[in-house]
């Protein structure tokens, strides 16, 4: 069944549709979610409060964009809110914590060496930092185009604007990025 097959159902009230197209979207929204806004928790948040949103506004959804175009920009929507009132907060980290109970930070078993695994994690961890450093528009675009993989188009979509800006933002960013990760030399 099509995303339109399924749209047209929920929005006669068919909750199968709307829990297969949960399914279908779950992990890519919950990985858009993570990859702006870096905490497992916040993303787990986010991810039902986009899907509580699109439940809530399915009925309006005009089918001009493609289903996953609108959701996406919901779940930026809903990020970027979230890291605008995180901004009004002061946070405190310690420099002795970890990341180790993170469950996306878990490593697959392929049996490497525990120095291959700190290695893998210290790097994992610079290029987290160095995209959570990036300036909001910057670590979204990042987050679609390279961890997403969407195309410009896609993109020009969901951020409403033109393809030529998605491009040099995506430039800007990754050009920012380069930098960051180049003052950690010894990790890459």
């Amino acid at each position: 069944m099509t995303d339109q097959e399924m749209v047209a159902l929920c929005k006669k009230g068919d909750r199968e549709a709307f829990n297969a197209l949960v399914t279908k979207y779950q992990k890519q929204v919950f990985n858009i979610a993570y990859g702006m806004l870096s905490d497992y928790e916040d993303a787990s948040d986010a991810s039902q409060e986009v899907f509580v949103k699109v439940y809530r506004s399915i009925a309006s959804f005009k089918g001009q964009a493609s289903f996953s175009t609108w959701l996406y920009r919901i779940c930026s929507n809903v990020c970027n809110d979230m890291l605008r009132k995180r901004q009004r907060r002061v946070i405190s980290v310690s420099i002795d914590s970890d990341d180790d109970e993170n469950p996306a930070m878990h490593l697959p078993s392929n049996e490497p060496t525990p120095a291959e695994i700190l290695e893998q994690t210290e790097r994992q961890k610079a290029v987290r930092e160095a995209i959570n450093s990036l300036r909001r528009e910057y670590r979204e675009i990042i987050v679609y185009s390279d961890m997403e993989q969407l195309s410009y188009e896609e993109i020009s979509k969901i951020l409403r604007c033109p393809v030529g800006t998605v491009k040099s933002r995506l430039n800007r960013a990754r050009n920012s990025l380069r930098k960051k990760l180049s003052e950690k030399r010894e990790l890459f």
